[in-house]
């Protein structure tokens, strides 16, 4: 990380679940004046979706250039209608690759744009894990999930709203950087096929391999590359207290099994891992030491370390840190510690197993590589674009 990657003078607001971000982000949309963009992974028909629908309508009537963009593959039930009355409201609406289905399956799953960004004027940004549906608030029931985000103002917002521009095709020359508004300093993290490969899975090596006391992260799906596992273990090799908080509850039993495959050789290094088990944990947050964090859309997987378009902030704060730790402080209250002598005998000494997962793990961070390149498109609805890839030609910002 360069020192020009990052911006001082921020301030920074952990939000936990849909209860407490939904709110914040309706409220900023709410005060827009000149330009809202918002990037989800998952929007859906529901309460939740439905608000949005209304908050970015009306952002568009008062006049605000109003930009969402949504992927074709985590999104890909919205009706006409509801589309349609987005685009009638004058929001600008763009699938990211759309992609086609074959007897009702979609094929396109690999490479999606698996970010959750809102940025409103040069006021606030939000960035984190937490998709547009009804499924990310408690009162869903026990399939509710655990998640997280996070409210940043400060000159860090120009810097992302930028970013979401250049995506959008729009223009960002409006922006211009806040005055600090806070102490924390924070990097924005976006990882892409071809700009920044692996730029979230160098970030918390970076951090694991420099830390001194503590490192504790809180991740939905859990099977990273050889080169991070290995720094895990090692700093718990050297005495840093390293915790995983990783799914008990899983939405995706496959999930679980392959993190499993996992706990047998992190047990042995020293690594504590707790599976949550109140409900699906799909939160991607992380603390080192006292002063360090992170908070995004990344897992530790090989979707989101070599495929996905991704997006994390990392904030060093010391109040930001300890709001963090209090958070895992109280979802360890809801985990199960898991122990070595109630693992599975083929996971506690697999001689033959070991060597695949390893093997697996060595190569796991270059699955994007071995795929062929193709270029994704982004059909635009309601605005005349059609269908055009992401940085060509991008209309004037009024």
């Amino acid at each position: 990380m360069k020192r020009s990657d990052w911006t001082h003078g921020n301030a920074a607001r952990l939000l936990e679940n849909g209860d407490a971000f939904f709110p914040r982000v309706f409220e900023a949309l709410g005060q827009a004046r000149h330009v809202a963009l918002l990037e989800t992974f998952i929007l859906e028909e529901d309460k939740v979706g439905n608000a949005l629908c209304d908050a970015l309508c009306a952002c568009a009537g008062r006049g605000v250039r109003t930009v969402l963009t949504i992927d074709g593959f985590g999104s890909p039930g919205l009706s006409e209608r509801f589309l349609g009355r987005l685009t009638g409201a004058g929001v600008q609406v763009r699938i990211f690759d759309p992609g086609r289905s074959l007897f009702g399956q979609r094929l396109n799953l690999l490479r999606r744009m698996h970010r959750k960004l809102v940025v409103v004027d040069d006021a606030v940004a939000f960035v984190g894990g937490i998709n547009f549906c009804a499924d990310q608030m408690l009162d869903f029931g026990e399939m509710a999930k655990q998640d997280y985000a996070v409210e940043l103002q400060g000159p860090i917002v120009a810097r992302i709203r930028a970013f979401m521009a250049r995506t959008a095709d729009i223009d960002s020359s409006a922006g211009s950087p806040r005055s600090a508004a806070g102490t924390a300093a924070v990097l924005f993290a976006a990882r892409d096929d071809k700009a920044s490969p692996d730029g979230i899975e160098k970030i918390y090596r970076e951090a694991i391999r420099t830390a001194r006391s503590r490192v504790c992260i809180a991740n939905a799906y859990f099977f990273p590359g050889y080169r991070l596992f290995r720094d895990l273990c090692r700093a718990a090799g050297r005495g840093v207290e390293v915790k995983l908080f990783l799914q008990g509850m899983p939405d995706m039993k496959s999930v679980r099994f392959a993190a499993r495959l996992l706990y047998g050789h992190l047990l042995r290094a020293g690594v504590e891992v707790h599976e949550y088990c109140a409900r699906p944990m799909h939160g991607k947050i992380a603390i080192v030491d006292d002063g360090w964090a992170t908070v995004g859309s990344s897992n530790l997987d090989p979707l989101s370390l070599a495929l996905n378009m991704e997006a994390n902030v990392v904030v060093v704060s010391r109040s930001f840190n300890a709001e963090v730790a209090a958070r895992l402080a109280t979802l360890e209250t809801h985990c199960e510690p898991v122990r070595r002598d109630t693992l599975p005998l083929w996971n506690r000494w697999p001689p033959l197993g070991s060597f695949l997962v390893f093997h697996v793990l060595r190569w796991v961070s270059r699955v994007g590589a071995w795929l062929p390149r193709r270029r994704q498109r982004v059909k635009a609805l309601g605005d005349g674009a059609g269908h055009r890839p992401p940085h060509s030609s991008p209309p004037p910002l009024r």
